[in-house]
């Protein structure tokens, strides 16, 4: 059974080394190469908490969420699973777990994710997560050094009191 929890500074290494290749780094994180220092430092922002997935004893993915409290929302972050486990539902049981402790903070979740990543794409679809509208797109867009896909996750809807009629 997979298992979320809080990252450790000790798996960066295993964690970076996810990225085979430059272009597959870029996809991940939009740089062309990731070391043990840089995902440790990503874990040390006021408003970041990065959390593992693990199976099997195993660190298999890693993911983080950025709280936006003026914004009042949250943003899924550098979310990758081990090339060695990959295909197995691991990156969609990550998502989830992000989406449960992105919901201990605000209901807006979203993420953003390079146009030609199609299996991220799917692998967000799955986890519940809509394209954003083109609006929201070009809006988010500004400033960014590429044009990402950006999706958002329907905020649940609103718990009724079960006694009520």
């Amino acid at each position: 059974m997979a298992e979320i929890e809080l990252f450790d500074d000790r798996a960066a290494a295993v964690i970076a080394g996810w990225a085979g290749t430059p272009e597959e780094s870029v996809m991940w994180c939009s740089l062309p190469e990731v070391t043990s220092e840089v995902v440790a430092g990503w874990s040390r922002g006021d408003d970041v908490e990065a959390f593992v997935l693990r199976a099997e004893d195993r660190i298999v993915a890693y993911g983080e969420i950025w709280i936006d409290v003026d914004e009042r929302e949250v943003e899924l972050a550098h979310v990758i699973v081990d090339p060695a486990r990959r295909g197995r539902g691991l990156g969609t049981r990550l998502i989830a777990g992000l989406v449960d402790q992105a919901l201990r903070h605000y209901p807006l979740i979203s993420l953003r994710v390079h146009s030609g990543n199609d299996t991220a794409i799917r692998c967000y679809a799955r986890a519940g997560f809509e394209p954003a509208s083109e609006a929201e797109t070009a809006a988010w867009n500004v400033g960014q050094p590429v044009d990402y896909v950006w999706m958002t996750r329907p905020a649940p809807p609103a718990r009724t009191d079960p006694g009520r009629r």
